[in-house]
């Protein structure tokens, strides 16, 4: 058997595992990357490469930063500001959706869906409010905020490290030219439209119980407040300031614990070892699909489907619907982990830059508002809401739609096919 045929059974099976998620997601990676070495299709070193890959680094220092704003009560005091001054239902929803868009481009999106639940739960439940029309906007814009910045989601920092591979320059805010702009679209569709669609419910039960932060020292919350913003410009300014981004991470987690902010017992139960995981092994797919030519070989394939000589306009429609189906019933950062490669493939044998297709990738993969399995911050809410699966399709479908139509007109423009 030939090790393209072995790549592509290895890809046949991470898709099925990552759809039916019968074992764990970090497992199907791990399993993957071990099985394509037993079988000669990867060395040792191309294996194991992606664990410790910059990227990753990079993922776990933040994950330290990020979790100390969650921990000293940071974040949900940022959150209880913010909804306060609302005053009517759809000037909340307005107020929670940029205040989560915002934080989850920093942040754990997932983390800070969490921290607001139980603080917009008790907003509705006291001023009699819909939950069904408050926690939706909220668990979608932390996906929306995701594309602002590289750290926003696991799965942007794939599509970082495809472009750095083919000797691409980046930067901290690579998705924003369009992350922007669908944020903040998104935002107005909820304010104007997507209200409409949301169900006027309270909920079953009640939202878990907010922890009481009143004994953490006010100098930790300002602390923890101060490094993120500070660890954020130096990645802003990376080349200015000649630190790396990874570094810049792992100074602002060394600060935190060493300063007692977070404690150290904290700051490792934050990293997500499932993300890690999932991140190296993908990478040593990645890697495979690109060394045995399997990569090229499913471009190709698409790319005969289309006829020849096929429109890179059509590529990329092509590779958002496919992210967008795959995302909605499948992990977000195994979908991308997937497409990556693949969308590289498919610019690549037209001859095109690939950049468009890798951020179609990526931000298609972060489309997942049209089930409530699409990603965990919208399961969080199925009962907290009242929602049921039809909901879900009502208020997203649209959302993805106006996330497709920003991307198909504004890549293009901002990044040519043939510059």
């Amino acid at each position: 058997m030939s090790q393209t045929t072995i790549t592509l059974l290895f890809l046949a099976f991470a898709i099925i595992m990552f759809i039916l998620e019968k074992i764990p997601l970090a497992l199907t990676a791990t399993i993957v990357a071990i099985g394509l070495n037993l079988t000669g299709v990867l060395g040792s070193s191309d294996t194991f490469a992606g664990y410790v890959n910059s990227n990753v680094i990079l993922c776990v220092g933040m994950f330290v930063v990020g979790q100390a704003l969650f921990e000293t009560g940071m974040a949900n005091k940022i959150g209880s500001i913010v909804t306060k001054f609302a005053k009517s239902e759809r000037i909340l929803i307005v107020a929670i959706m940029v205040i989560v868009g915002v934080m989850s481009g920093f942040l754990s999106n997932t983390g800070t869906a969490a921290v607001l639940i139980p603080v917009v739960c008790g907003i509705a439940d006291e001023s009699g409010y819909s939950r069904g029309k408050l926690l939706m906007p909220l668990v979608f814009a932390a996906a929306l905020g995701g594309n602002l910045s590289i750290i926003g989601a696991p799965g942007n920092l794939m599509g970082i490290e495809a472009m750095q591979n083919l000797g691409m320059e980046t930067g901290f805010f690579e998705y924003i030219a369009v992350g922007g702009p669908m944020l903040v679209l998104g935002i107005v569709y909820f304010a104007i439209i997507g209200y409409k669609f949301l169900p006027d419910t309270k909920g079953e039960g009640q939202a878990d119980a907010q922890k009481d932060y009143s004994d953490v020292p006010q100098w930790k919350q300002i602390t923890s407040l101060v490094v993120l913003i500070v660890v954020i410009i130096a990645m802003i300014f990376e080349d200015q300031i000649g630190i790396a981004l990874q570094v810049t991470a792992c100074v602002g987690a060394i600060f935190l614990v060493l300063t007692g902010v977070i404690s150290e017992k904290a700051a490792l139960q934050s990293i997500d070892l499932k993300v890690v995981l999932l991140f190296g092994g993908s990478l040593a797919l990645a890697k495979a699909l690109e060394t045995t030519g399997a990569g090229t070989l499913i471009a190709d394939t698409i790319v005969g489907a289309l006829g020849a000589n096929p429109n890179p306009i059509i590529l990329l429609l092509v590779i958002f619907v496919v992210g967008c189906a795959l995302t909605n019933f499948m992990s977000n950062t195994a979908t991308t982990a997937l497409m990556v490669p693949i969308a590289v493939s498919l610019a690549q044998s037209l001859g095109a830059d690939p950049r468009s297709m890798i951020i179609a990738t990526v931000i298609s993969c972060s489309c997942a508002y049209a089930t409530p399995i699409g990603m965990p911050a919208n399961t969080m809410v199925v009962g907290l809401g009242g929602y049921k699966f039809n909901d879900y399709v009502k208020a997203g479908l649209p959302l993805i739609l106006v996330s497709f139509v920003i991307c198909m007109v504004l890549l293009p423009i901002l990044y040519p096919f043939f510059p």
